[in-house]
């Protein structure tokens, strides 16, 4: 393989390699559930996952991570369960949403759901009050293990800062870069995300990157 790319980077396999190295695997999503994988992609919009969590955990004690448990709660019993998350009234109302959605769409089944190709289940998601480019990539390639990238604040920040996009590349265009250079690798996309969080967490930060310190450090340097 070459060591750089057609537009002059290294191709993303090698800032997977050194990501991974420095990381090792990180055992994405953190659920166990799918239905819980899909309630967090949404509760997660605008927040941190510490936040998540505690909705999460107050939707498990009161028995309701479930799509008929969902849409039968009242919805302000659902904003009081979901307000560590942030933007409660918005999201109690996009998981009853959903919730109606699955039972409409697909009788509330899950399996019937991620067994529709992915380009429709994806154009179908979009059109879910609610459900971003971002959230419904989460919910494909998390819980339906569909083979999508999903682009978040920390990917495009990296990109940007090492040539390979600018602030106003679409969406869709950086979703594109990766599942081009590695189609169909449902692994290879949950795990570089979340090698890409990792990054951005710890290295990546919006001001005073530690860029001298990050495992992908190098390549900044080899982009200028």
């Amino acid at each position: 393989m070459n060591s750089t790319s057609q537009t002059g980077h290294p191709p993303l396999d090698e800032y997977f390699n050194s990501l991974f190295t420095a990381f090792g695997p990180q055992h994405w999503w953190p659920a166990e559930k799918q239905f819980e994988m899909i309630v967090g992609a949404i509760l997660t919009q605008n927040t941190a996952w510490k936040n998540v969590e505690q909705a999460l955990a107050n939707l498990r004690e009161a028995d309701l991570l479930s799509p008929p448990a969902l849409e039968k709660v009242s919805i302000r019993r659902l904003e009081g369960l979901v307000r560590p998350s942030g933007y409660f009234r918005q999201k109690a109302r996009k998981l009853k949403t959903f919730s109606a959605f699955l039972r409409a769409e697909y009788r509330g089944s899950l399996k019937r759901m991620f067994d529709t190709p992915t380009a429709e289940l994806r154009k179908k998601l979009l059109g879910v009050f609610g459900i971003g480019p971002e959230t419904a990539d989460s919910i494909l390639l998390y819980a339906g293990n569909h083979p999508v990238f999903v682009v978040d604040t920390y990917t495009k920040r990296m990109l940007v800062r090492h040539g390979w996009a600018h602030e106003k590349t679409k969406y869709e265009d950086i979703r594109w870069m990766f599942e081009r250079q590695f189609p169909g690798q449902v692994e290879r996309f949950n795990e570089f995300h979340a090698l890409i969080v990792q990054t951005g967490k710890n290295y990546c930060f919006t001001q005073e990157p530690l860029c001298g310190e990050c495992p992908l450090g190098r390549y900044r340097e080899e982009g200028r």
